[in-house]
């Protein structure tokens, strides 16, 4: 794909509105790419701070996963290292816990394309349940606990992993192998993906 068409179809993406009617504001496609990028945060949607600011994982929750792969702002905000594309591209609004699920529009209409403009990913963090059914074919609802316990099956080419939140301070708590065990992998494995 010539750098033209990259852009233009970047372009529409960023002005995208198909579920604008179904947002609680208006619609801010944020996501972070670039064809040289060599790994992919797979999220789930954008929260309100990053809605505000326009800047993915601008909140508590990027502060623990930048230090979950042990990169600095300036690393993680490297689009030619590391690509960042959420299921939903738009904040969803807020329910009774927490954040609703990301809007299924963004992932039919424009993920393939995206992804398929990411040739040199070698590894993608798979955040949460709705990010999992997509890039691991799992039911929605399946037991996030148990895809990340076999994390192992996917590794080093995906990693399903927890949602950084601080709601899920009780899950960290409940399985410290998570930190011991799967962060130890991955910090080296990070660093020698964004060193080249």
């Amino acid at each position: 794909m010539s750098n033209a068409s990259f852009d233009k179809l970047v372009t529409e993406v960023r002005a995208c509105k198909l579920c604008a009617q179904d947002l609680p504001v208006s619609p801010n496609p944020i996501f972070q790419i670039d064809p040289r990028a060599r790994i992919l945060i797979a999220g789930q949607a954008p929260g309100r701070k990053a809605h505000e600011t326009g800047i993915p994982f601008s909140d508590p929750s990027g502060d623990r996963l930048r230090a979950w792969m042990g990169v600095t702002k300036e690393t993680f905000y490297t689009a030619s290292k590391i690509a960042i594309l959420p299921m939903g591209f738009c904040y969803p609004g807020t329910g009774v816990n927490g954040d609703l699920p990301p809007r299924p529009e963004c992932a039919i209409t424009w993920r393939k394309s995206l992804i398929d403009r990411l040739p040199n990913i070698e590894l993608i963090l798979v955040i949460g349940q709705y990010s999992a059914a997509w890039h691991f074919k799992t039911e929605p609802k399946s037991t996030l606990t148990n895809l990340v316990k076999d994390w192992r099956n996917y590794w080093p080419h995906a990693l399903p992993m927890p949602h950084p939140s601080p709601r899920n301070q009780r899950w960290l708590k409940k399985n410290p192998w998570f930190e011991d065990e799967v962060l130890i992998e991955l910090k080296p494995r990070i660093a020698m993906l964004v060193r080249s």
